[in-house]
């Protein structure tokens, strides 16, 4: 499990909301302190919907660790850290609120599992059209208030993946 200390700058080109379907490879990116405190952030789209920073790759040759770096700036304004690949994939049904951003007959997602860690105290900036609030919370208590049972199951892992 390779660690990587990341700087980032400015940003990457966003995908347009458009009718290219999305590509069903994504990242899963738990964002944590070292006292296991996780960052959760509450979709625009399904309010009731607590997750870590999630998102697809924009081509199908983008690297995992490239599309975690892309969403972790895009969705939280985090731009520095150390982020670990925690070489865990996860397969699943994508949601059927979500089916239509697939192209036709696309019905699964493979998913990579990253950990990101930063300083208690680091900034979150939102992107108010994908997310309208976020909190840290103790990991047992982040991994029940997620609506996903995989990125639960991840943040129940953080502390094996400790830096």
């Amino acid at each position: 499990m390779g660690r990587t200390l990341l700087s980032w700058s400015g940003s990457w080109p966003h995908r347009a909301e458009s009718r290219v379907p999305k590509i069903p490879e994504s990242v899963l990116v738990v964002i944590h302190t070292a006292a296991l405190d996780v960052l959760l952030i509450r979709r625009a789209d399904a309010v009731a919907h607590w997750q870590s920073v999630t998102g697809s790759k924009d081509s199908w040759d983008e690297d995992f660790r490239v599309t975690a770096a892309r969403e972790v700036l895009e969705e939280t304004g985090i731009a520095d850290g150390a982020l670990r690949d925690w070489q865990l994939e996860n397969v699943y049904g994508i949601y059927p609120q979500w089916q239509h951003r697939y192209a036709p007959g696309v019905w699964q997602n493979r998913e990579r599992v990253f950990g990101l860690q930063v300083p208690a105290g680091t900034p979150v900036v939102l992107s108010p059209r994908e997310h309208t609030a976020w909190q840290w919370l103790p990991y047992q208590a982040a991994a029940q208030a997620c609506f996903s049972p995989s990125n639960a199951e991840a943040i129940l892992m953080l502390p094996r993946f400790l830096l």
